[in-house]
């Protein structure tokens, strides 16, 4: 079974109301100029920012939903991913091991300190633990912006993967127009904090 994620008329700081319907399994790619407002929309469907309208994820609104809950289903991955303790481990109580290895990994990066970390390294290491969650839905902040083409593909795979098993609505922004075309079922460009259709 599927999930799905809707937006209706949701609006924030800076962004215009935004109706939109994800069915399982779509991706939409978003792109725009910088300050245009993607991260805003972002963080306003994951609930990080005060916002008006409504989000469902599936038959649930948000507004019925505890936060922390919410923010575990719908997985919001930054541009820049936060870590809070020395320890790559610490991160996230269980770690899904192949998907470390899909990534690149080996299990030994648990014992890493995060200050080793590169900013790939973060990058990648975010997205595994986000999809250590199980979300069922991911909204994915240039997840590929610090990579090389062979990490990139890596990335790409493993959100190709996790979203075609688990059937799961994702919105991946983007700056690469080549990318747009090899993830997304659709796309859309923010300017302004308006949304439109391309």
């Amino acid at each position: 079974m599927g999930h799905s994620l809707r937006l209706q008329e949701l609006r924030s700081r800076l962004v215009q109301p935004v109706s939109l319907d994800l069915e399982a399994g779509d991706c939409l790619a978003l792109h725009g100029p910088s300050g245009a407002g993607k991260s805003l929309l972002m963080r306003a469907i994951a609930d990080l920012d005060v916002c008006e309208g409504e989000v469902w994820l599936d038959q649930q609104p948000r507004s019925g939903m505890n936060p922390s809950m919410w923010r575990r289903r719908v997985a919001y991955l930054p541009a820049d991913s936060h870590w809070w303790d020395e320890s790559v481990a610490a991160h996230a109580g269980q770690w899904d091991r192949e998907i470390l290895r899909q990534l690149g990994f080996e299990q030994t990066v648990l014992d890493w300190q995060t200050a080793r970390l590169s900013s790939g390294e973060k990058q990648r290491l975010a997205l595994a633990r986000a999809l250590t969650n199980q979300p069922h839905a991911l909204l994915l902040d240039e997840p590929t912006a610090n990579l090389d083409t062979r990490n990139t593909r890596l990335v790409e795979d493993v959100i190709s993967q996790y979203q075609e098993a688990r059937q799961v609505p994702v919105i991946w922004v983007s700056h690469d127009p080549e990318q747009r075309q090899r993830v997304a079922d659709r796309s859309a460009t923010i300017d302004g904090g308006r949304l439109t259709w391309n």
